[in-house]
């Protein structure tokens, strides 16, 4: 069963100085048991070299990013993980029911799924982080295609590379969005040296008045 971040859900829910009311929060845990029962959470991840072949650009496996803020966050990396996750097809099936029968439930399942997937990144975050270290590395924060400069373009190459059709049944549209919807593809650098002070997420997206930021 995977858990979440209850206080990440209700913050995507729109709730930051009050407290929902108890019928909201009987909606909230009843949402979040039909998505803990409906999820198959999959996951793969990769290593490769990572080099700089412009001053502005980084590559791996053939694949070239011009990003200054994945630039920055890998800084003095030579190698990443590219790493990819969804909670499976369950979640987008409840959410398209609910939408077109109550439409408060589908936006408790979509705020719910959305800290459920990244619950669910953190913990093969861990998993990356612990293979990591046997070869005396350490992780950098993970890093998505559209955070920043990263452009969302990049989620074909990190698919692809991954071959995450195959493995974990996650695509790509033309759009760049990924199917199914609740997945996360991510990128992290490793290093010689732990670098605690990187900034993730929220932080490093110059978006400062965007209704969901931490």
């Amino acid at each position: 069963m995977i858990d979440f971040d209850r206080k990440e859900a209700l913050r995507y829910l729109g709730y930051r100085d009050v407290q929902p009311d108890a019928a909201v929060e009987e909606s909230i845990a009843r949402c979040a048991a039909d998505l803990q029962a409906a999820a198959q959470p999959k996951s793969v991840f990769a290593s490769f070299p990572l080099s700089y072949p412009e001053e502005d650009a980084l590559a791996f496996a053939g694949v070239v990013i011009h990003s200054r803020n994945l630039l920055r966050n890998l800084k003095g990396c030579r190698r990443v993980y590219l790493m990819a996750a969804t909670l499976g097809i369950g979640p987008d099936r409840l959410i398209a029911r609910a939408s077109a029968v109550r439409m408060s439930d589908a936006v408790i399942y979509q705020a719910v799924a959305a800290a459920m997937i990244e619950s669910y990144c953190d913990e093969v975050n861990e998993s990356i982080r612990r293979e990591a270290g046997r070869d005396g590395l350490y992780c950098r924060p993970r890093f998505s295609p559209g955070y920043g400069d990263f452009h969302i373009e990049h989620q074909h190459d990190l698919c692809r590379l991954l071959d995450t059709s195959r493995r974990i049944g996650l695509t790509v549209t033309e759009s760049c969005l990924l199917a199914p919807v609740k997945s996360v593809t991510a990128v992290i650098g490793l290093s010689d040296t732990p670098q605690p002070c990187h900034r993730r997420g929220c932080e490093e997206c110059k978006k400062t008045d965007c209704a969901f930021r931490r």
